[in-house]
């Protein structure tokens, strides 16, 4: 048995001219028409959702606005909090909740760092010296 599926996104708008308007007629077009079409037996979610981007670039989208609806999909109350941090596990990504202990974390880090370039003894380690710190030799 065959399985055949196809999804389409269709988009038609027109426009009547209002020749008492002060500008040209020619800034506009007066009909649009696309139609976007593509297999749907095997896309995934991700390929579904790159195909609507190209439908709502197609009808006038900016990239920003288009990114910034995707991510209220799982940014939003709705969404459990869980859910949320394995998105930002898989893209590694910080939520501002978290933004006060990474704080913490990386000025222990940055207090260590200084304390390994000033040396032995508090003598200021050559630039060679802190390359060969920082590759273990």
């Amino acid at each position: 048995m065959t399985y055949n599926a196809e999804v389409q996104f269709k988009f038609d708008a027109t426009w009547t001219p209002s020749y008492s308007s002060s500008f040209s007629d020619d800034d506009f077009i007066p009909e649009e028409h696309y139609l976007i079409t593509a297999p749907a037996a095997d896309l995934n979610a991700k390929q579904y959702f790159k195909l609507f981007e190209k439908f709502m670039l197609c009808v006038g989208m900016c990239p920003a606005s288009i990114r910034s609806g995707a991510m209220s999909l799982v940014f939003n109350d709705w969404v459990s909090e869980e859910e949320q941090r394995k998105v930002c596990k898989e893209y590694e990504i910080t939520m501002d909740e978290d933004l006060e202990e990474k704080f913490k974390e990386w000025k222990v880090r940055d207090e260590e760092w200084t304390r390994l370039k000033k040396g032995p003894m508090g003598t200021a380690l050559t630039d060679e010296e802190l390359t060969n710190l920082e590759e273990g030799k």
